[in-house]
Parts: structure tokens; sequence; C-alpha cells
């Protein structure tokens, strides 16, 4: 036994152990008999660091991972981190200019080689902080998405897909980042409200007859119109359905189309139509009989003006950025006659998540995936609870998305990432294989160039749940770790990655990727209010784990989460859990000093003593209630049920109640019994708290005595149900009311700390004398009692405290002024009421509950609780004085 520090110092600890942890490979220990049990993390970006989502969704999988690991599974967690295509090329460029360099001087292979560089010095950012927040990953297995096996795995269903169908080049609509020149996914497309312009444009008739009035936020791409549409029942317009219209500046010769698109009730009712650049448009376009390759662009890759293919676009405005473009064309547009009017409206504006440049629709070749199949039996798996959804609430979004999902554009204009396993001979024809010696023989030699575009990130992380285990080879890996049991995502990612790995798991292994989909909210801040930097109300982990340590966070993270609920990260709470592990350390000490150490057993030790027997029955229900929680995915919930029986029941009651009595110069010594339980039930509760606050827990467990193994490879308890006792429970249960009720009187009262009061016992049954007697000493210690007493109690003020049958009388005369008190009291209660009931009228106004910000509506619930507990708590203490 090691003697502890009177000073619980976290950083110590948390540096000693994790090393050790890591260098004895313990996250990952030999066990080829034992039951598997696999989890993979969602890979961070190369690029990343550590933020308060990563902390959250990694300390859920620690938790599980650890708890699997103590139940004696072949406990594995994947770890990996993706090489991130845009964020990545991004943070390369910007170190690359400020040494005066630029991508667009250097070769593709420059370039790719300058990322591996910075990937090797800078690129393990978030894996060391991942080890600060105490991830028992397999970290002598990282995997990185562009890895030798993992691209091999990529490439090859690539092809696959190619070769069964499922995979095409097409001509469509895509999200275009002009700032980073390529595609980005429906998904990286962050919407925005932007006070922007309405304008009110007419096109003449071909015939010079008249106009149609139509309107648009976008005036610039009036310059590829093809079409104007109205309803095919709008009278308006049943007799110009087929004629053409003069373009207004190209001149452009466009027919009014029948399409249900055009809304009657909304403007003219009738709407431009330019397929080219708009995704309505362009559903619009193919149904009126444009082919995609006929359909008119005017924009080249960074959103300036080029000519269409009909040469119309006046010479003035080629070349000029697209605002600038809208500047001329509405000039143009009033100079001639054709500007009706202009309204300022409120524009919702499409923006990259990543560049923050205003994505434009533009038509181009890309690749697609054939979604809609590949998600069928990801629809089915979901529906037949093959795979099982934590909360089940997120199932009705699961199905809406796949059920409705589009071609998933998987092609990138970037030179970071999985370059496109596909080649082109002069004439176009393209060969798609896994090597450019296989695409040579299957074009008879010919000479190829690659398609020069590399996959969307998202479409190798699809295989993380098998790449991962060494696929397309046939690994013992593979074989036994697959399917994976769980998967831990934030919501958030539902689409990005989790449905996307169903599809590609089903299709490429005959099987879902993981039993259970487990899916949580986001961490907001104290306030509920979402976290963003512009708010300044960002929370860094690592300064958390830095001032109170990574058990603290992690266990407020786990306390909080309540299967998809958000959580306010209020750091109070960490502070309050970095206090439940010093009153830990401390309840460790207490035991030390009394010559408590380690347990001899696994099982309860035989136990007479009524406190005893108690304790250990405590410690069985404990083990049964977190095994259920666990088993349901109840992370509060088992957070909680150890924390109240580590502080309440154990270092509250327990230790209170074995504390042995002073005999004049000598303390009194804990018998042997006693020993062995409480050293029983302090490793029970080591190994219990074991996967939510690691460092301590082994820190303790090796500080009580020698160890045969590390606590990190302990057994889980095993709850046997015989060691509950139904006698003991309710004698001790007995005790503990009845002193908490004599202590809650004192603190109401304002009884002085210091007063020992005498206790008279009215209306006692003959057991509550025995337990009287039996219990005579730690009552008097506890509650702070001179005496014990079946007399009637003096006449004069006093309070009552009701224990089941028997009602317990504390004289109060000459201890405290009693009608002060009961002045005192009366106030705080009628103060405390008109609170209560001014705060149930504004809940019980459905304006305010429909109107308020729900912060402010959840603030008031809350307030109101407190202000009712309050009153009930008055009107008890008045009610015992009588």
């Amino acid at each position: 036994m090691s003697e502890l520090s009177k000073t619980f110092d976290p950083g110590a600890i948390e540096a000693r152990w994790y090393p050790y942890w890591e260098e004895n490979g313990l996250f990952r220990p030999e066990r080829p008999e034992a039951e598997p049990w696999t989890i993979v993390n969602p890979p961070p970006n190369v690029t990343g660091s550590l933020h308060i989502g990563h902390a959250l969704d990694n300390t859920l999988q620690d938790i599980l991972t650890r708890h699997a690991r103590l139940q004696g599974k072949d406990a594995l967690w994947v770890v990996g981190t993706d090489h991130a295509g845009i964020a990545t090329q991004m943070v390369v460029e910007r170190n690359l200019e400020a040494e005066g360099k630029r991508r667009a001087d250097m070769s593709r292979e420059e370039f790719v080689a300058k990322v591996w560089e910075w990937k090797e010095e800078s690129g393990g950012q978030i894996t060391r902080q991942l080890r600060r927040l105490g991830c028992s990953m397999d970290w002598a297995n990282e995997r990185f998405t562009m890895d030798e096996g993992f691209s091999r795995a990529v490439l090859k269903v690539f092809v696959d897909l190619y070769r069964q169908g499922l995979l095409y080049r097409d001509k469509r609509l895509v999200n275009w980042d002009p700032k980073f020149g390529t595609a980005i996914s429906d998904l990286e497309v962050e919407t925005r409200e932007v006070q922007g312009k309405f304008w009110h444009l007419k096109y003449p008739l071909e015939n010079g007859s008249g106009f149609i009035h139509v309107a648009t936020t976008r005036p610039e791409t009036m310059l590829a119109d093809m079409a104007v549409a109205v309803h095919p029942e709008d009278e308006r317009y049943t007799a110009l359905i087929g004629k053409k219209l003069k373009h207004p500046i190209t001149g452009r010769l466009i027919p009014i189309v029948a399409d249900e698109h055009a809304d009657p009730e909304l403007g003219s009712g009738a709407v431009k139509i330019t397929p080219g650049h708009d995704f309505n448009d362009f559903e619009v376009g193919k149904r009126a009989g444009f082919k995609p390759v006929d359909m008119l662009n005017m924009f080249d890759a960074q959103a300036r003006v080029v000519q269409t293919a009909d040469g119309l676009i006046p010479e003035e405005l080629l070349g000029l950025d697209r605002f600038d473009a809208r500047d001329k064309v509405v000039a143009r547009l009033e100079a001639e006659g054709f500007l009706e009017k202009v309204e300022d409206r409120v524009v919702q504006t499409p923006f990259g998540d990543r560049s923050g440049a205003v994505i434009e629709p533009w038509l181009t070749d890309q690749w697609y995936v054939d979604a809609a199949t590949l998600a069928k039996p990801a629809i089915a798996a979901v529906r037949d609870d093959d795979i099982r959804v934590v909360p089940e609430t997120w199932k009705k979004t699961w199905f809406n998305w796949l059920e409705n999902i589009q071609p998933w554009c998987v092609s990138r204009q970037l030179w970071w990432g999985h370059q496109i396993p596909a080649w082109y001979d002069h004439e176009g024809n393209v060969f798609v294989a896994e090597s450019e010696e296989e695409a040579r023989a299957e074009a008879g030699n010919r000479p190829l160039r690659r398609d020069p575009d590399v996959l969307d990130t998202w479409f190798s992380s699809a295989l993380w749940p098998f790449a991962t285990l060494g696929w397309p080879e046939e690994t013992e890996l593979l074989k036994r770790h697959y399917p994976n049991d769980i998967l831990i995502s934030g919501f958030d990612i539902i689409f990005f990655w989790d449905a996307r790995m169903a599809m590609q798991g089903f299709q490429f292994m005959k099987e879902k990727p993981w039993n259970t989909l487990y899916l949580h909210g986001l961490v907001r801040d104290a306030k509920g209010q979402k976290m963003s930097k512009s708010k300044g109300n960002t929370v860094d982990p690592l300064g958390l784990v830095d001032k109170y340590g990574a058990d603290a966070l992690r266990f407020t993270l786990a306390a909080m989460e309540s299967q998809g609920r958000d959580i306010k990260l209020d750091e109070k709470r960490v502070e309050g859990y970095r206090n439940f592990a010093t009153k830990l350390w401390n309840a460790a000490r207490f035991c030390q000093s009394n010559g408590i150490g380690t347990s001899k057993a696994i099982e309860p030790p035989r136990a007479t003593l009524p406190v005893n027997r108690w304790i250990v029955g405590e410690t069985v229900k404990t083990v049964q209630a977190l095994d259920l929680a666990m088993a349901e995915l109840r992370f509060d919930e088992s957070a909680n049920t150890i924390y109240h029986f580590t502080w309440a029941t154990f270092c509250d009651w327990y230790l209170e109640l074995i504390k042995p009595v002073s005999s004049g110069d000598e303390r009194g010594q804990i018998d042997e019994e006693t020993r062995e339980v409480a050293a029983w039930v302090l490793d029970q509760i080591l190994v219990m708290l074991h996967p939510f606050m690691p460092f301590i827990t082994e820190e303790l467990w090796h500080a009580m005595g020698d160890r045969p193994y590390p606590l990190i490879l302990a057994k889980w308890p095993m709850p046997d149900a015989r060691a509950l006792n139904a006698e003991a429970g309710p004698e001790i249960d007995w005790l503990i009311r009845l002193v908490s009720g004599i202590r809650a009187t004192r603190s109401e009262l304002n009884v002085p700390p210091s007063a020992k009061l005498a206790l008279h016992v009215r209306d006692a049954n003959a057991a509550t004398i025995e337990r009287l007697g039996r219990h005579d000493a730690a009552i008097k210690r506890l509650a702070r009692i001179e005496t014990i007493s079946g007399d009637a109690a003096p006449a004069g003020g006093a309070a009552q405290v009701i224990v089941d049958e028997a009602t317990f009388v504390l004289p109060l005369e000459g201890v405290i002024d009693l009608d002060a008190e009961r002045s005192r009291l009366s106030k705080a209660l009628q103060a405390a009421e008109k609170e209560r009931d001014s705060l149930s009228g504004r809940l019980s106004n459905p304006s305010f509950v429909e109107r308020a910000k729900p912060e402010a509506v959840e603030k008031a619930r809350a307030d109101h609780a407190e202000k009712a507990s309050d009153a009930e708590r008055y009107a008890a203490a008045l009610a015992r004085l009588g």
C-alpha cells in the first residue's frame, strides 16, 4: 500500500497512467478465445483538434469499450483519422502562401508530396489530444483513410460499383464552390438568410405584341435562360404556350413552356428557366425536352462569365465575376426599359460550409453513385430492427432521407484524396480499373489520360467498419470483428456517414456494419445556445481537463448524456464532479488510515454486522442497476447510479457508520470483518467507476495495495442476489432516515452545530427500541445527540421527527429562539409560495409558453420547481415546531 497524498492532483495521475496503459498494450490485451466486441471511432479530420463534441463522442465510446474489456471481452476500439480532402488542401495551400508559393505553380505530384510532409509533421494533433481524454483505443493498429491498405479498398469499391452499374458518369447540376473550384455535397452547404433584392423584369414576345413579366433574385443568370414556364392551367397564358420570347439582352429566342413548377399564385405566375444554373430549372428543362448536354452554361469554375454555346452573350460581360456581371446586367436592363421595379427581400442563400463562398449551381460532368439502390437494404434493416437505433425517434429521419435519396455525387475537383481510377482515350471513351496497367490492357494499349478528380472524402470513410479490418482481404480480424457491435455518432452526421456506411456495408459485406446505432445530441453552452466562435461561447475541452482533470470532464459528459438530448455544459458541473473525485480520494485515504486495503476476493466477504450486511446488499443492488442502465445505453442513469452510491451510500453513510469511536485518548479500531467488507466495496466502486473515471480509479486501485493485475484488466462485478439481506437493509435504512430527519430539522431551525440535544422517543414499538439500543452510539455521534430516552419530553417548545410508527421529540427551549424561528419560517414560506404561484401563472399562460424563447420557458419551469420545493420544506419545518 502506497500512502496517498493529502491533495488530489489529476494532472500528475493522468501523465503517469496513460503511457503505462499504452506502452504495455493494455488497450487490446490478447484474448483470442474471448467474445469479440468492436467499435470504430468516427475518424476525425487529420487537420482537426479536439472540440467539445469530440470529447462527448469519444467519452461515450471509451465508457463502452472499457466496460466491455472489464467484462472479459476481446474489446477492439478501431482508431484512425480521415484525410479530409478539402480541409487538408486548404491548410497546406495556406502554409504554401505563407512561404510565397502557390499550388498553381506546382505539379500535382509536388503538391501531394507537400501534403504528406505536412501530415507527418502536424497531422497528429487530435490523436494526441484523444490520449489526454483517456481514450483506450487500439493505437497499435491506427488507420488512415489514405494508407496503402485502405486506399486499395477504396479503389476496389469504386471499380466494383462501376462494373455493377451502380456508379456512373453524368452531366448534372452540382453545388459548385467557386473558391475551391470543386463540387460539394448538399450536406456541405449552409443556407443563410441574406438581405438581397428581387428584380422584376419583362421579356418581349417574339412578334412584339407584348411582354411576359418574371422576377428573379439572380438576374445575371438570365444570360443562360432557355425558356419561361407558366402553369398549364393558368388561363392568362394558355394561348401563349408554345410561342417564343426574345431575350432582352442576348436576343435568344426562348419558348414559353407549360410546367406545374410555375405557381399561378406567386407574382405574375411566369418563371424564367435557366436549367444550367438552378436545380428546379434543371428538372423543368428536362421535362421541356432539353438534354443536359444541350443546356447552356455561362460560368467557368471561378464563377466568371463565359460564352454560352450559342455565342449570344455580349462581349462586355465576358470574364466578369458573377456579382460584377449582375450589376452590369441590371444596368443594361434598366437602360433598355426591361427593368420594372426592384424590391428588397431576404434571400435564402447557399454557402460552402468551409469556404464561406456563395455556392453556384453548375452544370458539369461528375461521377455519381446510385444511392437509391444502395439505400434499400439499409432502410429494411432499420425497419426490421436488424439495426437497433437509439433513440428510436431518429428512425423517422433515417427513413425520410433514404427513401428520397438522390444520386450521390462522389467526384471532387481537388488534388488531395483518392484519385478516381478512370482513364480516357483521345475519343473520350472511359476505362475503369484498379490500375493503369489494367485500364490500358482493356483499351488495347492505346494512350490514356487519368481522370484528374478525387473521390468525396465520405466515399472512403463509408468503408470504415470493414476496410479498417483488412478488407478486401479475408483477414481473421475481419471475420471476428465484423459487424461491429455499436456505432456512437452525433446525429448531425447521420446522412454524411452513418447511412453511407450502412449502404456500403450491405453492398460489400452482405451484412449490416453494426448492430446498434447510437445518436447523441449536441453540446451547447450553459444557456442552451449552440456554441460558435462568433458568439464567443465555445468551450475548450482541454482547458477543462487542465483545470479539473479528464475524469471530471468525462463524468460530466456521461452524466448529462440523455439519449440524444442536447447537453447544456455548465463549468460548475465539471467542478462538481472534480469535487466528487476528491471525495473518493479522501474516502480512500480514510480507508488507508484505518487499515483497509485491497480485497482478497471477487465474491462478497462474509458479513455478520447489520451495517456490513447492508452495504454488501446495497453494492449488489448498485451493480444490478448499473448493468441494466448500461445495457439500455442510458449513460446518464449509469453515471448517476454509481455517483449516488459512491458519494451518499458509501462515503456519507457507510464510512461514517463504521468510523471508530474514540475512548479517552485512544482511538477505536475497526474490526477485521468491517475492514474486509469495506475493502471489497471500495474495489467494486473502483471497477464500476473505471469506465467513467479511468485515471483516479487506476491510481487508487494500486495505492490500496499490491495487485496481480491493473484495474483496466480487472473483472466486472457479478451481482449475486444471495448477498441481498432482507433484515439488514431495512434496519440501516431506518437508521439513515432517522439521522437524516434530525439533521434536516437542526439545519432548518438554525440549531447551532455545537449544541447536543436530548432525544425523546414516543410510540416506538419493540423493534424500534431494539434498533435504538443497537445503534445508540452512531445516532448520538451522527445526529449530535446527548441522550436518548423513552421518557416524555419536558414542557416547552420542541421539534418533532416522525419515522415509521415512532415520534422523536427534540426539546429546543433555551437552544433557539422559538418565536423568532416561527416568524422567520413563516415569512420564508410566504415568499416562496408567492414566487411559486407567480411562476405557475406565467407557465399556465399559453402566450408565454408559445412565444418566449425555449431557454426562458425552461428556466421558468426550473425556478417554479425550486420555489415549490422551498415552500414544502418551510412548511414541513413549521409543522415540526408544532
